[in-house]
């Protein structure tokens, strides 16, 4: 038995001795503050109270710095989670309102042409019989430098044929020269092919060429008559096809024809039905 308590003591040495000096003492140390406070509290010492609870908050405070960062980062999680549903929800009410806004531009674009159309039908119609009047849309504008036409939604379905006479708002724009079941060419009178007979305020004939330039020029005037700037231009009618006094254009300070109706910027025409064809001119 002695001997077995002699190897616990080496041994015990043995491992103080191996953590080193300070070590033993520490651990000493705490052992025995260990066991005096123990004592001190079991018979209630007096003075052991409020040390023990000065411990209590050390021990206290410090847990609870120690558990902060369990509590903070979930609020942070929580707070970057919301975040993000926000930053969701924020691109989602963007995409909404881009789609709205896209309608909104759709709604302007067919109240616009719904104006141009009561336009049309106000001033195009306004002495005429309606069943004779085909309107029709512009489908394609054919421009280059000297071939000017366009091609409409309406053809022989709609009892167009070649020959036929196109308006904008009772002005004269130009004629038809392809028919197809369901769609038309139609020859503008600036195409440099154009040649109209038309008809001077001042009682003047001549014809009207579009020569392939955005402006026609007048042609086979009278000898010595003077061209003047402000001299309204009209279909004479003498080819059978144009009515008569149908408005076109005016001349300007150089000679040329500006035409009442730009050319370029045609999205509706009309098509009298009551001229048949007369063949070309």
């Amino acid at each position: 038995m002695s001997v077995s308590r002699d190897d616990f003591s080496i041994a015990f040495r043995s491992a103080l001795l191996q953590r080193g000096g300070a070590q033993k003492f520490s651990v000493l140390s705490l052992i025995l503050l260990a066991l005096i406070i123990f004592f001190l509290d079991v018979y209630g010492v007096k003075f052991t109270k409020p040390v023990r609870g000065f411990i209590n908050d050390v021990v206290y405070r410090v847990t609870f710095l120690a558990s902060a960062p369990t509590r903070f980062f979930p609020e942070i999680g929580k707070d970057f989670s919301n975040f993000l549903n926000v930053k969701g929800e924020n691109e989602r009410l963007k995409a909404e309102i881009e789609k709205y806004k896209l309608l909104e531009l759709n709604v302007e674009f067919l109240k616009d042409e719904n104006k141009n159309l009561q336009k049309i039908l106000e001033t195009e119609y306004f002495n005429q019989n309606l069943s004779n009047i085909i309107l029709a849309k512009v489908l394609v504008d054919k421009n280059s430098p000297f071939l000017k036409s366009i091609i409409i939604n309406k053809g022989t379905s709609t009892g167009i044929l070649k020959g036929m006479p196109v308006t904008k708002d009772n002005y004269l724009v130009g004629r038809i020269v392809e028919t197809n079941y369901l769609s038309s060419r139609v020859l503008l009178l600036n195409d440099l092919n154009s040649r109209i007979p038309v008809t001077l305020n001042q009682g003047a004939q001549a014809i009207l060429s579009g020569g392939g330039t955005s402006k026609p020029v007048l042609e086979y005037l009278p000898e010595d008559f003077e061209i003047t700037e402000g001299i309204n231009i009209f279909a004479s009618g003498k080819d059978g096809i144009f009515t008569p006094g149908t408005p076109i254009g005016k001349t300007n300070n150089e000679g040329e024809v500006e035409l009442f109706i730009d050319p370029n910027q045609l999205s509706f025409v009309t098509v009298n039905l009551n001229i048949q064809e007369k063949g070309n001119f």
